[in-house]
Parts: C-alpha cells; sequence; structure tokens
C-alpha cells in the first residue's frame, strides 16, 4: 500500500505539473477541469495498479521444477504490468501484430521431404556470428514453430529468433506444409493431432547437429502439436525442454469460445478466410480428393475442419479429430520440461478449459497464467514495440534450459 500511494502521489505531481504549463484558458482554468483530470487519471492508476497489473500464477506439478522456474526465470515470480492504454484481450490481440517491430532477420531455406512425397519448408537462422557458441557443430539450435497460418515471417516468431540470436543461439522454424510459399507436392496440409511431419523435422535436425543441444516454442496451434508430439514421445525425444504459449488445451471449448458472437466477428472469419485461402492456393492437388467449393462456404473455423481437416487426416467425425487435437488428454505422459503461459482473458483459449489439475499431476509440466494478454499479446511497457512479456519469458527459459537444464534430470 506505502508504493501505491507513493506511485499515485508522483503520477498526481506529475500531471498537475504538465496541465499546469501547458493548458492555461478555458475550462482547465477555472481549476475545475484541472481536478477532473487529476482525479480521473489518479482513479484510473488505482484501478490499473490494484486490478490489472499482477503478478502470474505459476502451477507446477513439481517443486523442482518449480524452484527451478523461479531460480532461472525471475519473469515467473515478477508483476506484469500490461500495456496501460490497451490492456484489454481482444485490444492486446489485435495490436501485437501492428504495434510490435519486426526484427530483422536472413533465413536460409531448406526443403525436406515427407514420408509421403510431400516436402516440408524449414527457415534457419544460422547464427555464425555467434560470439558465444562459435562452433557451429555444438550451437544450441531453438526450433520454432508458428500459429495455425503463421509462417516465420511472423512478429512474435522474430522476437524469439532475435531473443536467440542475442543468446548466441541457432534457430529452425517449422513451416506447416503449403503456408509459406512452396508448392504442396501431395494432398496433404496439416492439423494439431498429426505430429508426423514434427517428427521428421525432429528427426532431420538432430542428424544435422547431433552434438548441438536442442530445445523448442510453439506458439498457439504450433504450441498445441509440441504438447501432443511430448505426450505421444515420453521420453523418447531428443528435446531438451519446451516452452508452449497460448495454446488452447481443449478444442471443443476453445471453438465455442471463438463462435461467441463478437470473437467470431473479430477473429473466427478471418482465420477462417486465412485457412480457406491457403486451399484455394493449392486447389489443383487438393481438389482430386476434397470438395473445395464446398470447403470454401465454410463460415467458421468448425465449419472448415469438419469439411476439411477431420477429412483429410482420416477421423470418422470432427469431434474425433477434436479429442485427438487438444492436448490436454495427453499432459500425463509429458517427460521433458514444459513451461506453458496462457493468458486467463485469451478468448481462444478460454481459462476454465485450462489443465490445471492435469499440470498438478505431472512434474515436468508448469503452467504460467497471467490476468491480462490476450492471444499471442502480452504487451508491455508504455509503447510495446521492442519487446514483450511473452519475449522475456521465451528469452529466460532458453537461455535456463540450455545452460541450466542438467539441473532438471529426472524430474
Amino acid at each position: 500500500m506505502i508504493a501505491l500511494a507513493f506511485n499515485l502521489n508522483v503520477l498526481t505531481r506529475d500531471l498537475s505539473l504538465y496541465l499546469e504549463n501547458h493548458v492555461r484558458v478555458g475550462l482547465f482554468g477555472s481549476g475545475v477541469g484541472l481536478s477532473l483530470v487529476l482525479g480521473f487519471g489518479a482513479a484510473y492508476a488505482c484501478y490499473y495498479l490494484i486490478s490489472v497489473a499482477k503478478k502470474p500464477q505459476l502451477i507446477a506439478g513439481g517443486k523442482k521444477f518449480c524452484q527451478f522456474l523461479r531460480e532461472q526465470c525471475p519473469v515467473v515470480s515478477e508483476t506484469y504490468y500490461p500495456t496501460f492504454w490497451c490492456w484489454e484481450s481482444r485490444v492486446q490481440t489485435l495490436l501485437r501484430p501492428f504495434v510490435t517491430a519486426k526484427p530483422g532477420v536472413s533465413y536460409r531455406n531448406e526443403l525436406i521431404k515427407a514420408a509421403d512425397g510431400g516436402q516440408i519448408s524449414l527457415d534457419w537462422f544460422d547464427n555464425d556470428g555467434s560470439a558465444a557458441h562459435p562452433d557451429p557443430s555444438t550451437r544450441p539450435t531453438v526450433l520454432l514453430l508458428p500459429g495455425l497460418t503463421g509462417t516465420s515471417r511472423e512478429s512474435y516468431i522474430l522476437h524469439m529468433v532475435q531473443q536467440s540470436r542475442e543468446l548466441g543461439y541457432r534457430c529452425v522454424v517449422f513451416n506447416n506444409r503449403g503456408v509459406s510459399g512452396e508448392k504442396l507436392l501431395t494432398p496433404r496440409t496439416y492439423c494439431a493431432a498429426n505430429t508426423e511431419d514434427l517428427e521428421a523435422v525432429i528427426a532431420h535436425i538432430q542428424s544435422a547437429n547431433a552434438a548441438a543441444p536442442l530445445m523448442a516454442a510453439g506458439v498457439s496451434m504450433g504450441g498445441m502439436m509440441l504438447a501432443n508430439y511430448l505426450g505421444r514421445k515420453g521420453r523418447e525425444t531428443c528435446l531438451r525442454g519446451v516452452v508452449v504459449f497460448s495454446a488452447g488445451w481443449d478444442v471443443f471449448e476453445c471453438t465455442a469460445s471463438l463462435e461467441k458472437p463478437l470473437d467470431r466477428f473479430l477473429f473466427n472469419s478471418y482465420l477462417t478466410s486465412c485457412l480457406q485461402a491457403s486451399v484455394d492456393r493449392h486447389r489443383p492437388v487438393l481438389e482430386k480428393l476434397f470438395d473445395i467449393d464446398y470447403v470454401m462456404k465454410a463460415k467458421t473455423v468448425r465449419q472448415f475442419d469438419e469439411r476439411f481437416t477431420s477429412i483429410m487426416f482420416g477421423y470418422q467425425t470432427n469431434e474425433d479429430y477434436y479429442r485427438d487435437a487438444s492436448p490436454i488428454h495427453r499432459l500425463k505422459s509429458v517427460q521433458v520440461p514444459m513451461l506453458c503461459l496462457n493468458a486467463a482473458d485469451d478468448v481462444f483459449s478460454p481459462n476454465h478449459a485450462f489443465p490445471v489439475e492435469a499440470v498438478k499431476q505431472n512434474p515436468n509440466v508448469a503452467l504460467l497464467i497471467t490476468d491480462h494478454g490476450g492471444h499471442i499479446g502480452f504487451l508491455e511497457g508504455i509503447w510495446p514495440w521492442r519487446s514483450t512479456y511473452m519475449d522475456r519469458v521465451f528469452r529466460q527459459f532458453a537461455k535456463a534450459v540450455i545452460e541450466q537444464g542438467s539441473s532438471l534430470r529426472d524430474l
């Protein structure tokens, strides 16, 4: 309370001096307007500091992992101060692509063959100028998985590449089939439940850099795919650790949330159109097996999945697909350290579906929940163009896993 009173006093004093120096006439000249502005400013600051800016909740299944995070990743214990003028969930989600900078990154593209004859596009940032890890054979590698329709050019991916560059690590971005400009060679794209392409990518990276430590980070659907992969593989993976951002844990609940009128208007229709655009771009290959005109008439992500995704991957019903794609059912089998960051106000991943109880039962998993942040938002600072709370979580966890990860063995 002392700190709160001090903050309010400082705010009131600075605002008063500003208005006295810059506003001389009109309503403020009588003092009435000045009092109103000061009162509103103090009330808003009080509300922000009490109700908006809060420490995140850290839930972990084991004391060892929890202690490791608090010691090596202090960000998990620090108050998260969302940008004061855009802390609301939908505003954070919508603004992030526009207000955050896009660091300059030059990739080296590689196309690898998949078992079905298709091709997978990987974008490498080799970081050959790394002073911390000059030997490329042992340079730590971070595998990055973008969201549903994302590529290596998304701002959140570029920020993680930038953080990795500063740490001296190499990055490789796994672009899902058909989304980054490459030709679709077979009538198959991707989904959150199928991890075959991810397994092939991890095996390829490991074979090319066998002596280099490897960890992964997934965002939204990329995080869901990573969680499902870890749940299937258990300890049979070379990944030293995983961090997941804004994952949808129960697909039924996620789609239901996005079908509410406002969120359908703001997000669902746009996502559906992006998915349809990708399908239409590869129409010559896909129309051999699918009714593309029917797919193009879908109005929601659920309708798109019913008409395309679930059929492509051989599910009897869309419900079967959604059940298989929901990572909440596989968390109990995760056997490597995994940190998950979600915002309680994320409309893509409603907080009542967070896997709190499942996390408590697994010593390898931790869930970090902020009150605000939206979906892949986590904006902070007065003008949040340089870095976000999510970026800081990524940087600290990546460094901890790569450099101190030996202490996490046998959780």
